[in-house]
C-alpha cells in the first residue's frame, strides 16, 4: 500500500526533499513523513496534500482495519485515554494514550507541534497536540505520567516532533515565554532568571522588539522531554518549519486560514 520513495519526486518544487532521519511516503493517496526513529511503529505526519480528509480515511493509509480515536482540540494540558474518544462528540483535549491494540490516535494543528510518543518495549503509544499553551500546561509530562502509570518506563519512550513553526517564525510576546519557561523549571517559576535560562539553551532568540521574543517550542519540548526522563538521542525532531513550506503545510501564522494537517501513530498493544 505505502513504500518509501527517492526524493525530490515528480516535481522539484513540491518540497519532498531527502531529510535525514525522516522518510517521504508515498500513497495512492499522497504522501506523509514519517521519523525513521520510530519506523517499527506504523505513523504519519500528513501535508497540505491530504486537505479534506480526516483520521477515519488517514488512518487507512497507515493500518487496515484499526480503531479511530480524535479530539475536539481545546489548547490544553487534557490527556485522555483513547477509549474516551471513539465516536462524536469527539471529547475536549489535546493528548491521547492508548488502552488497546490497533488504536490509531489523531492530531491536528498548523503550526503547533504534533508529538508522536511510542513505548518500544510494550507498545503503548500517546499524541499530543502540543502548542505553546499545551507546552505551558505540561501536556508532554501528563501523557508520559499516563503512559507510566500503564506499566511503561520514561526511557524506552520513542518521541517524533512533526512540522511546526521555527523558532525563527515564532514571535510571541514575553508573558508567553515566561509561562514556557515556567513550566520547564521543578517548581514553576516565571521570572527573568527563567528566560535567561531559556536563551543559554536557544529555546529563545532575540527579537527586535525588547516586549517579544522568538521561542522555538521544539527545543522547548526537547528539554521538557529530557527533564522526564527521556534520552536525548530518543527523540527525533523534524527540521520543516510550516510557516517557510507553503506547497506543503497550512500555517495560521502564515495565512489567516483555519485549516491543518494530521499527525497519528498505531498502538500495539
Amino acid at each position: 500500500m505505502a513504500e518509501a520513495l527517492a526524493a525530490p519526486f515528480d516535481r522539484p518544487d513540491a518540497g519532498f526533499n531527502a531529510l535525514s532521519g525522516w522518510t517521504w511516503i508515498g500513497t495512492y493517496g499522497g504522501h506523509f513523513l514519517q521519523a525513521d526513529l520510530l519506523a517499527a511503529f506504523e505513523h504519519g505526519f500528513f501535508t497540505r496534500q491530504w486537505q479534506g480528509r480526516g483520521p477515519r480515511e488517514l488512518a487507512c493509509h497507515l493500518s487496515a482495519g484499526v480503531s479511530v480515536h480524535r479530539l475536539q482540540q481545546i489548547h490544553s494540558g487534557l490527556v485522555l485515554a483513547a477509549s474516551e474518544a471513539e465516536a462524536e462528540p469527539w471529547p475536549e483535549a489535546d493528548g491521547l494514550i492508548s488502552d488497546d491494540g490497533g488504536q490509531s490516535l489523531w492530531v491536528c494543528g498548523a503550526d503547533c507541534p504534533p508529538v508522536l510518543l511510542a513505548d518500544r518495549r510494550s507498545g503503548r503509544v500517546a499524541a499530543c497536540h502540543a502548542g505553546w499553551r499545551g507546552v505551558a500546561a505540561r501536556i508532554l509530562p501528563a501523557a508520559i505520567a499516563r503512559l507510566a502509570a500503564a506499566g511503561s518506563n520514561p526511557a524506552d519512550l520513542l518521541v517524533a516532533l512533526g512540522p511546526c513553526v521555527s523558532g525563527a517564525n515564532y514571535q510571541v510576546e514575553r508573558p508567553v515565554s515566561l509561562e514556557v519557561a515556567g513550566s520547564l523549571r521543578p517548581h514553576g517559576f516565571q521570572d527573568e532568571a527563567a528566560l535567561e535560562e531559556l536563551l543559554a539553551c536557544g529555546v529563545l532568540l532575540a527579537d527586535p522588539d525588547p516586549h517579544y521574543d522568538r521561542l522555538d517550542l521544539r527545543s522547548a519540548i526537547v528539554q521538557q522531554l529530557q527533564n522526564e526522563g527521556i534520552p536525548g538521542d530518543a527523540i527525533a525532531v523534524c527540521p520543516l518549519c510550516t510557516v517557510a513550506e507553503p506547497d506543503l503545510f497550512h500555517s495560521w501564522r502564515r495565512d489567516q486560514v483555519k485549516a491543518v494537517q494530521w499527525s497519528g501513530l498505531v498502538s500495539q498493544s
